[in-house]
């Protein structure tokens, strides 16, 4: 749908605003805005945290993100205040605070002048459209590689905000109300449609390498609880039994030189089934190390720690020699006749989003997948044939469902490059609103 544009513009002197309505006018925030500073003084407030999705109370019992030993010198703020971390302006953001709470001292509160010239929705609308199309940036000051490029006070207080009359700064904020609402109900259907086709290729996985395809063969029972019955003639065996598995070398830094200088793969390099080569590390592998950690075509990679335990992809030789850090496992089949290591990444799939582990079956990814468990964990193993069978059907399955998955990522990124383009376009006047009618609660339903 395209909307109208104004019939008269004029030069709004401001580079990234360019022309604008000709009735409207161009103020800075210093006569728009007063900044507050309002320590509390006392603990028990909730703890307000500026994410990109808005204001939310931090959970500090589960300590998440940075936690503050002393919330007193935090800074109030009330409802209908704005919050701004203006401290990073590649990750912050701006919202309008709907509770009472405090914030870090270090972001920046204000509220609207009692003038009442402004709707806070409007400013609102302004002040987000400037972090996602990074106009803040160009006036800001830091270290942009240290992550701490900022907007100070005084050139927040000259930043110029296009302000249209407040009837059609109304206008504006209710237009944008309906149509990003209706924007970001078409992203909340592809989001549904994502979880449901990730939970669809799970299961067809989870039961390709549980129970085979074919439906009438006979089961019998694993004696693994997770695991279930599993068809009779496949063998539970733990992975030692079917695969060599060796953690990789100790990363050390001051051996980044040597006369044995090699790459090697990080956990960054080992996502889902493809493995990165691009700029990878090197240290120095002895002859000794060389044998021990040099990859082969076909090897199983395992990440071992941090988030991502059990993320898996296979070596396929990219690169004629490479050798990989201590943070990861190396899978070997100890018979390439009777496993295949693309059976074992379906498995390995399966295992780590089915939540096998996991803690002490609590509902938290376990720290580290250590050499030892690794290699005691039992799957079972259908002869090498029916193996390769299995492959090549859920390879077909699972790229059906990636590119289903791929498509409704598409129309999400789309949806919401125009919900972008829709707010910076009724802010900055570039079209007409002013006819707009929100909707009764009847005709929206």
């Amino acid at each position: 749908m395209t909307f109208p544009r104004y019939a008269d513009y004029k030069d709004s002197g401001i580079e990234w605003l360019g022309e604008v309505p000709t009735h409207w006018e161009v103020m800075r925030c210093r006569f728009l805005f007063d900044i507050k500073k309002r320590i509390a003084g006392k603990e028990g407030y909730d703890i307000l945290s500026i994410t990109q999705q808005g204001i939310r109370i931090k959970d500090i019992e589960n300590n998440d993100g940075q936690i503050s030993q002393d919330y007193s010198k935090y800074q109030l703020v009330f409802p209908g205040d704005f919050a701004m971390n203006h401290m990073d302006l590649l990750t912050g953001y701006v919202d309008i605070a709907k509770s009472e709470g405090v914030t870090s001292p270090d972001y920046r509160v204000f509220s609207t002048q009692k003038n009442n010239i402004g709707n806070d929705k409007y400013f609102l609308s302004v002040f987000q459209n400037a972090y996602r199309k990074k106009i803040f940036y160009a006036y800001g000051q830091g270290s942009s590689q240290l992550g701490r490029w900022r907007l100070p006070t005084e050139q927040f207080k000259d930043f110029n905000i296009p302000l249209p009359p407040l009837p059609e700064q109304t206008a504006i904020a209710a237009f944008l109300d309906h149509e990003t609402g209706k924007i970001d109900a078409l992203v909340a259907e592809q989001e549904k449609l994502i979880a449901l086709l990730k939970e669809k290729r799970q299961a067809v996985i989870s039961h390709a390498v549980t129970k085979g395809l074919d439906p009438s063969v006979s089961l019998k029972d694993s004696g693994i609880e997770w695991l279930g019955e599993v068809p009779e003639h496949w063998e539970v065996a733990a992975v030692s039994y079917r695969y060599e598995v060796q953690l990789g070398k100790m990363l050390d830094t001051s051996k980044i030189r040597g006369q044995h200088l090699r790459p090697y793969l990080r956990v960054f390099d080992v996502q889902w089934g493809k493995i990165n080569i691009d700029n990878l590390p090197e240290m120095d592998f002895s002859e000794d190390d060389q044998l021990k950690f040099c990859l082969h075509p076909g090897d199983l990679m395992v990440n071992e720690g941090g988030s991502y335990v059990g993320r898996s992809a296979i070596w396929r030789g990219e690169i004629k020699e490479c050798y990989y850090q201590k943070a990861l496992h190396r899978l070997r089949a100890r018979h390439s006749h009777r496993d295949s290591p693309e059976f074992m990444l379906y498995i390995m799939e399966n295992a780590t989003k089915s939540g096998v582990f996991v803690a002490g079956g609590q509902q938290a990814t376990i720290e580290h997948l250590t050499a030892e468990a690794l290699r005691r964990y039992r799957f079972a193993f259908p002869p090498h044939a029916e193996q390769t069978a299995i492959v090549a059907y859920l390879d077909a399955q699972t790229a059906k469902f990636d590119a289903l998955t791929a498509e409704a990522e598409r129309a999400i990124a789309l949806l919401k490059e125009r919900r972008s383009a829709l707010i910076s376009a009724a802010v900055t006047g570039k079209i007409d609103v002013r006819w707009f009618v929100a909707p009764t609660p009847q005709e929206a339903a």
